[in-house]
């Protein structure tokens, strides 16, 4: 089982990566952003699912969208001098806090046996 959260630490990973190189395609006009891009993607979509043969997916999904979407938007906030404010700030606060819920809840309410 820690080897299926590892896939998904890692799948949370090439997502962000694969947003970032989004950024840098420029509406994929330039081939290396767009090539790392689709492969961080395709990625980042098998090791979920090598993740959701393990755990349930209303636990990975939302830990996996949420992951990427804090993460992309701290990525773009602190490395690409994006403009943050107070209510990105708390939408990115309330992203970890929803995932910190669904991990805290009981294994019998997130569907395990």
């Amino acid at each position: 089982m820690p080897y299926a959260w590892l896939l998904v630490g890692l799948a949370i990973f090439a997502e962000i990566a694969a947003a970032l190189g989004l950024r840098f395609s420029d509406g994929f006009t330039k081939p290396l952003p767009t090539v790392f891009s689709l492969v961080a993607f395709g990625s980042a979509f098998y090791l979920i699912s090598l993740s959701l043969v393990h755990l349930p997916v209303s636990t990975i999904y939302p830990i996996w969208a949420g992951g990427g979407t804090a993460g992309v938007a701290l990525v773009g906030v602190l490395m690409l001098k994006e403009r943050a404010g107070i209510w990105k700030g708390v939408g990115i606060v309330l992203v970890v806090a929803g995932i910190v819920a669904i991990n805290a809840a009981p294994a019998h309410d997130l569907g395990r046996s």
